[in-house]
């Protein structure tokens, strides 16, 4: 196959300036705000996102230059493969981030629960829609047993190892 080429829609604003900042996903932070600056020409694209909650925001990781198979991931010792693992160190350094949508003006849109380095280039924004992308039953590997004393898949509650976390951060 042939090399693919991608070019930037846009750019994406958060209160993070290097890789060791954002929370490990954005949920965990739902108070962080983001913004999106769109390029003039896709602004158009925007309309009718508003009535969304939600939109998976999917975007290159920009400070990763590196690439690897197999890594450590935040909340372990051990290393797993890594498209088990959500590291920005993989092939065609891609990230994707689940973010409320707050408000669009103009070319830009506005969100919390970000996750992202600022000055991340944005590659496209899709609407999360809960019929299409809500799976039940779901298994998440290696990472349930740090949300085993949860409960079966509680989005967004915090762990004791994420909470002690915060308290260090300040």
């Amino acid at each position: 196959m042939d090399a693919i080429t991608l070019q930037p829609i846009g750019t994406i604003h958060s209160p993070y300036v290097c890789y060791d900042q954002p929370p490990i996903q954005g949920i965990f932070e739902s108070d962080a705000e983001g913004w999106i600056e769109l390029r003039e020409e896709y602004a158009p694209g925007l309309k009718d996102l508003e009535g969304f909650s939600h939109a998976f925001l999917i975007y290159f990781f920009h400070q990763s230059h590196r690439e690897e198979l197999v890594g450590q991931p935040y909340l372990e010792e051990d290393e797993h493969g890594i498209f088990a693992i959500r590291s920005p160190h993989r092939p065609n350094h891609l990230g994707l981030s689940v973010v409320r949508i707050q408000k669009i003006v103009d070319n830009r849109l506005y969100f919390t629960e970000v996750d992202v380095v600022d000055g991340t280039p944005l590659l496209d924004i899709k609407p999360y829609v809960t019929y299409f992308d809500r799976r039940d039953n779901v298994a998440c590997g290696w990472i349930d047993r740090h949300f085993a004393d949860l409960g079966p898949q509680t989005p967004g509650h915090s762990p004791p190892w994420l909470q002690k976390q915060k308290r260090e951060r300040g």
